[in-house]
């Protein structure tokens, strides 16, 4: 009886793993600061698309666990046309202001992974 409430108790106390749904295609939306247009941008999983003067690839995109309230997540690599790096990190689309694209030119947030 004692190994059974235990047991039960570390399965209660236990952190769950987190489930994601891999997604294929990758939904951002660009900012030209200066011109005031946006864009938005469909980029498939393992490719890149360029926005006037950057290129954007996207390496990973995925769904938060179906069960959860929804949430999408993407790895993504920022680069300008004179080759320099301007975001390299994880999306995450309900808090875009946790790693956010620092550049005084554009603006780049993710909208969804499909």
């Amino acid at each position: 009886m004692k190994k059974v409430f235990v047991f039960l108790m570390l399965l209660c106390v236990a952190p769950m793993a987190h489930a994601f749904v891999n997604k294929s295609v990758a939904t951002l939306a660009v900012l030209d600061k200066a011109a005031g247009k946006t864009k938005n941008i469909t980029i498939p999983v393992g490719q890149s698309s360029s926005f006037e003067k950057i290129s954007i690839t996207v390496h990973d995109c995925k769904q938060s666990d179906p069960f959860k309230p929804e949430n999408f997540y993407a790895f993504v690599e920022i680069t300008k046309s004179d080759s320099s790096k301007i975001f390299s990190n994880w999306m995450d689309r309900n808090n875009p202001g946790r790693d956010p694209v620092q550049n005084p030119d554009y603006d780049v947030w993710l909208i969804r992974c499909e």
